[in-house]
């Protein structure tokens, strides 16, 4: 999870949250670039699934997006500006897996560590940054959870404790790295009803998922990335009959 300290600029509503341009990719020692010549715009609000097979590049995107991962070519404005800019208006969840559950401590704190985006590394979390981060697990369901050590959670109650940690942020563009593995449905249906939620308050987010049912239920447009280029870029609905119909699914399987 990213965190960063004070004085960088706010949102400018009037941007788009995310605009990409001829982005170029490639990890050190690779022979061949992971992202290549992509375009993107996202608009203010958007619920935005980045789809496709293994390799093709969609945590890469992100990680791209919010400067994990370094650029050959291109250029990536949130809000208008270049992300250095602007870093508090972003959320990162990183995968569950490159998380270390092993260690000891509870959830609570591993959820308030989000907050060190507004607080720096020098001020120590307020009791309102606390009771935030309690609110947050109580709208995801598991609050009850709060003073348990990480470690003794399920995977899906893994996912949740993520989410509350970036949401916790108050960012603006959240930048979901497949926050539906691994889940059950009582968790999926949570993590939907909360990306709903942010949505009706403005927030912009895009989720990077192999997960290609209910797309017309949990998202607003389908990005579908293969070999580090979008192939397919269209609404949800439109995406789901196709998808329904057997059509394109070579795409993403």
């Amino acid at each position: 999870m990213l965190s960063y300290g004070r004085g960088h600029s706010t949102a400018d509503g009037s941007q788009a949250p995310l605009q990409i341009t001829n982005l170029r990719v490639q990890h050190a020692g690779a022979s061949a670039a992971v992202i290549e010549r992509l375009d993107l715009t996202v608009a203010r609000g958007e619920r935005v699934a980045i789809v496709g097979p293994n390799g093709s590049g969609k945590s890469t995107l992100l990680k791209a997006v919010c400067g994990l991962v370094p650029l050959q070519a291109g250029d990536v404005q949130v809000f208008g500006q270049p992300l250095r800019a602007c870093r508090q208006c972003v959320a990162y969840l990183a995968q569950r897996s490159e998380i270390d559950w092993r260690f000891p401590i509870p959830v609570l704190d591993l959820v308030v560590a989000g907050r060190y985006v507004h607080l720096g590394w020098l001020r120590r979390p307020t009791r309102g940054d606390r009771e935030r981060a309690l609110t947050m697990l109580d709208q995801l369901g598991m609050a009850q959870f709060a003073y348990q050590t990480i470690g003794d959670l399920s995977g899906g109650q893994q996912q949740r404790v993520l989410l509350a940690r970036a949401l916790v942020q108050d960012a603006d563009l959240l930048l979901l790295d497949e926050p539906l593995t691994a889940v059950d449905s009582p968790t999926r249906d949570v993590i939907a009803a909360a990306l709903h939620a942010l949505q009706r308050a403005g927030k912009t987010i895009v989720v990077a998922t192999h997960h290609v049912d209910r797309m017309d239920a949990e998202f607003d447009r389908v990005v579908v990335l293969r070999e580090g280029a979008i192939v397919v870029d269209q609404p949800a609905g439109l995406y789901a009959v196709q998808h329904a119909a057997g059509e394109r699914y070579e795409l993403v399987a």
